[in-house]
């Protein structure tokens, strides 16, 4: 194949690549700022101060077992059994420090395994979301709310964000390249101080397009 007729060919799929983008409004953030690292959040319970007392005694120390991705957030050594109408799931971890209000954090899969359909909802937005029981090595706890699938989301700073050109509560989607590539949407920019850039998904959407948590994943607005 010659040199012109190889131009002519790279120019139709350069220019059938744009005209889906504009069709579909789609705006791809420059590349050398367009990406984000990610990591997977497996099943997890966030406690508050009086739920850990009957879980596990009056004022225990919670152990780090490793830090996650967000600055003085870590996972624990300690684990707990969490229930449900049909089933229980054994050896979920504690993530600390303590919150304001227990939440446990499950996928869609654990909801089967259940018996629950605990309904995406942002950390800490747990009103009517589903009931579930924890059982620790020192009590048990009902709660009538609580669990729920977190959504998919990016935690950023604000030089981050406006490296990125996007606002708290923004909604954008995710490209994954390789061999289950495709376009994760619905993903909500969270903006704080508090945050280092990480994007955080849950055990499904990981399985579903063979990320490891290694990858770095390119924002679409």
């Amino acid at each position: 194949m010659n040199e012109e007729r190889k131009s002519a060919i790279y120019l139709a799929i350069t220019q059938a690549v744009m005209e889906e983008i504009k069709a579909n409004q789609i705006e791809v953030v420059n590349d050398r700022n367009s990406r984000v690292p990610v990591s997977i959040s497996a099943r997890h319970v966030h406690l508050e101060k009086a739920h850990a007392d009957i879980l596990f005694g009056k004022d225990y120390t919670f152990q780090k077992y490793r830090d996650i991705s967000q600055p003085g957030q870590y996972a624990c050594e300690e684990q707990v059994t969490i229930v449900g109408p049909k089933s229980e799931i054994e050896r979920v971890r504690i993530v600390a420090p303590l919150r304001k209000q227990t939440q446990v954090e499950v996928s869609r899969t654990d909801g089967f395994t259940l018996g629950l359909k605990p309904p995406v909802r942002h950390s800490g937005d747990v009103s009517g979301s589903s009931p579930i029981s924890i059982i620790g090595p020192k009590g048990r706890i009902d709660l009538e709310e609580g669990c729920i699938i977190a959504d998919r989301h990016i935690h950023m700073s604000p030089m981050d964000a406006q490296t990125f050109g996007v606002e708290n509560h923004q909604k954008v989607q995710i490209q994954v390249d390789g061999e289950k590539a495709g376009i994760m949407g619905n993903v909500t920019i969270r903006v704080s101080e508090r945050y280092a850039l990480d994007m955080h998904i849950d055990t499904d959407d990981a399985n579903a397009f063979a990320i490891t948590g290694k990858e770095y994943l390119r924002l679409i607005k």
